[in-house]
């Protein structure tokens, strides 16, 4: 499949930046390369992250950094370093990534998902957007200082991190638990899922940087009831109460609770499509707004509720068995500030027959859009992009960015990639033909670079 390089026809595509043509290179070899490891994590403690965390140390290693591996379960290994700055009176700069990556079925891929294929321009694989590009990025960048003398004013700590893609628990939150000495002085952090081209109406280029994220709130649903015979009278049925529960939990439609960061993301977004709107009025319509915005009401529209889907059903072991109890499972995301409204509509959705209890809980996020970082972050995009338009928005989901936040670490969704019209960017996050761009990657380099050295 021929696909577009992306920045083609862009006058801001070529811009020379501080990064030498072997980090470019690099970029794309260690992208591809990362993919070719294995690290599916199916949630089950079967992945194994080591060979990935091992590639990862040995190209620090070569860039003068001391890199430490830690794990808590066995083969299940985190990667971090520090690179000291010139300002030693400076807050330090936490940048993450993560190595694992959700599975793949090779059957439903056009190319093999862990071949690291680089065809037309573009390298194939599960990880090149979730999240072995900005790993290789990241790798790229430090590399390039190592060979050309560059230090950033403020110290660095790279942590390449196991098991985001389930619980955390063997990467982010062992780390943030067992080892908060690595991260001393970290203030800020960036990771994934932000600063990409998002082509809105109108020709627009957006690079939607994340400044928050919706809290997690996985939930088990258990309904209990009289077993019995199939054929007999049973008011007291577990299914159908646990049927009836998320039935109603799937049809709720949750109110408007809009965030600081949401609103400004609303704010920014009517500007630039010409619509006037009061986003701080109390008669403000979000979802009026929403409709006027195009494609961009993507952007905003998961993280203006809460939210509650139905993902999981288990009853019964025999058609003509009544079982005693029924399970399902709930995934809810939570807005900043929208925990106790979740909780009460979650005791009112499931009712007097249904429990429900936390399965796997995580905070919400906010990170500040007036903050230096934040501005610095604008900048080195629009250097290498100067019609493109940063715009803050807030993840439906969430990163390892909650668990760094227990060490009051504020977490920022900056991971970029420049990507051509078409290029949907949010639709490949773990689903088939995972791709990304080799101008993409070199884009990504070189404001990566730009930021770390001017934040």
């Amino acid at each position: 499949m021929a696909e577009r390089a992306a920045g083609a026809g862009d006058p801001a595509a070529g811009q020379a930046g501080g990064v030498g043509p072997q980090a470019l290179d690099e970029v794309v070899r260690f992208t591809s390369e990362l993919i070719r490891i294995d690290t599916s994590n199916a949630g089950d403690g079967t992945c194994r992250e080591r060979p990935a965390a091992e590639y990862v140390a040995e190209r620090l290693a070569g860039a003068g950094t001391a890199p430490t591996l830690l794990e808590r379960s066995r083969g299940r290994t985190n990667v971090v370093a520090r690179i000291e700055g010139t300002d030693p009176g400076a807050d330090a700069l936490l940048v993450h990534g993560h190595l694992d990556v959700v599975p793949a079925e090779p059957a439903d891929w056009s190319v093999h998902p862990f071949s690291g294929e680089i065809r037309d321009g573009v390298v194939w694989g599960r990880g090149a957007i979730d999240m072995k590009n900005m790993d290789a990025m990241v790798l790229a960048v430090v590399r390039d200082w190592a060979r050309s003398g560059v230090r950033p004013r403020r110290d660095i700590v790279l942590a390449f991190t196991a098991d985001e893609e389930a619980s955390a628990e063997d990467g982010s939150g062992f780390l943030a638990d067992r080892h908060p000495g690595f991260f001393e002085g970290c203030t800020e952090g960036i990771s994934e899922s932000g600063a990409f081209t998002f082509h809105a109406s109108g020709g627009r280029r957006l690079y939607p940087v994340a400044a928050g994220e919706r809290g997690t709130a996985w939930l088990k649903l258990t309904a209990r009831g009289r077993a019995g015979h199939g054929s007999k009278v049973n008011r007291e049925n577990a299914v159908s109460r646990l049927a009836a529960a998320v039935a109603r939990i799937g049809a709720y439609e949750w109110p408007v609770r809009l965030t600081p960061t949401v609103r400004a993301a609303l704010a920014e977004l009517a500007a630039l499509h010409g619509v006037e709107a009061d986003v701080s009025s109390p008669d403000f319509d979000v979802d009026a707004l929403l409709g006027a915005l195009g494609p961009a009401a993507k952007l905003v529209e998961p993280t203006v509720r809460n939210s509650a889907n139905p993902t999981m059903l288990s009853a019964g072991y025999k058609v003509n068995v009544i079982p005693g109890a029924a399970v399902a499972h709930v995934d809810g995301r939570v807005v900043p500030g929208g925990e106790d409204e979740f909780r009460t509509t979650l005791d009112e959705l499931t009712g007097p027959d249904v429990s429900w209890e936390y399965d796997h809980r995580e905070v919400a996020l906010q990170a500040p859009v007036d903050a230096p970082a934040y501005a610095a972050m604008r900048a080195a995009i629009e250097r290498f992009d100067p019609d493109g338009h940063v715009v803050p928005y807030c993840m439906s989901g969430g990163t390892d960015a909650k668990q760094f936040s227990r060490l009051g670490i504020t977490g920022y969704g900056f991971s970029p990639l420049t990507l051509p019209e078409g290029f949907d960017y949010q639709a490949l996050f773990h689903g088939v033909d995972e791709r990304v761009p080799v101008e993409g990657l070199h884009f990504g380099v070189r404001v990566l670079d730009h930021f770390l050295r001017t934040v």
